[in-house]
């Protein structure tokens, strides 16, 4: 279902026929998994280690709380906790694979300018800053494009949709074409699980993620731990790896290349069930 995908990070081609891991790392106080804050410098870079020790192939920064209802913070306020988180992960992953989750353009150019950032992680697809777009493309790294409706403040109040996959479908079209047309190429399609979707909205999504490959480009799923999970299965963000491996599982045999995740050892583990499974499939009987 995975079909070959490459992405240049830094001059050099990341193989995605076999999906991908991407560690969190959260340098936000108010993140809405609670154990995944990383509010000192040990716990930043004991974080670091974890991702990659366990097997995780991209890094992903964070300096802004996105969960329904978070607080805004300024731009200067996610510059400096992604200075301070940076210079750790640069420190102790120097050759890692580093991505940043960011709607701003002037924080993205920093973090490429600065401390080498691979990769641009935007949740509102350039909704949220008008020069985001032209930023990646002069920049020339791979941008992840999420679909969100609303704001981080508002995107649960009551979203709607004439079509879901429709809608999502004709925005992810006119949004890589805008970016076609400045010269960007190496991008990556997120649904946007948990963004302005209702849990039927979500699991609609998921239901259908194998038609996303009419776009012919590579697809991230971040369901990690979110309330898709734990509002079904009545827990909480903490008692929901069990939900989230399972869902993992499912986004991976309907064509995942990226997973984005909390935990790195249960994704990559799902990955090696899964590939040897594709792997089976292809034996002649």
């Amino acid at each position: 279902m995975n079909t070959a995908q490459y992405l240049n990070v830094n001059g050099q081609l990341l193989d995605l026929s076999i999906p991908r891991v991407m560690g969190i790392l959260n340098l936000t106080p108010d993140s809405f998994y609670a154990r995944s804050r990383m509010e000192t410098d040990e716990a930043i870079a004991a974080r670091v280690r974890q991702i990659m020790d366990e097997g995780g192939d991209i890094i992903d920064v964070g300096a802004y709380s996105s969960r329904p209802g978070a607080a805004d913070v300024s731009v200067q306020e996610e510059m400096e906790r992604l200075r301070r988180g940076l210079k750790i992960v640069r420190r102790e992953a120097p050759g890692a694979i580093i991505s940043v989750d960011t709607f701003r353009a002037d924080v993205a150019r920093m973090c490429v300018e600065e401390y080498g950032v691979s990769i641009i992680n935007d949740i509102s697809a350039g909704e949220l800053d008008k020069d985001m777009f032209s930023t990646v493309a002069a920049l020339h790294v791979p941008y992840i494009l999420m679909h969100m409706q609303g704001r981080p403040q508002d995107m649960q109040q009551a979203p709607c949709y004439d079509n879901l996959l429709k809608d999502i479908f004709l925005y992810f079209a006119r949004k890589v074409q805008q970016l076609r047309d400045l010269g960007a190429y190496d991008l990556v399609l997120d649904p946007g699980f948990g963004f302005g979707k209702t849990l039927k909205h979500n699991y609609e999504l998921m239901a259908h993620l194998e038609e996303f490959s009419v776009f012919e480009l590579p697809v991230l799923v971040g369901v990690s731990r979110k309330s898709m999970i734990y509002h079904l299965l009545g827990c909480g963000p903490e008692d929901a790896l069990n939900g989230t491996t399972v869902l993992h599982t499912i986004a991976l045999q309907k064509g995942a290349s990226i997973l984005r995740v909390h935990d790195v050892c249960p994704a990559v583990e799902a990955i090696r069930i899964a590939e040897a499974l594709r792997q089976a499939q292809n034996v002649t009987l």
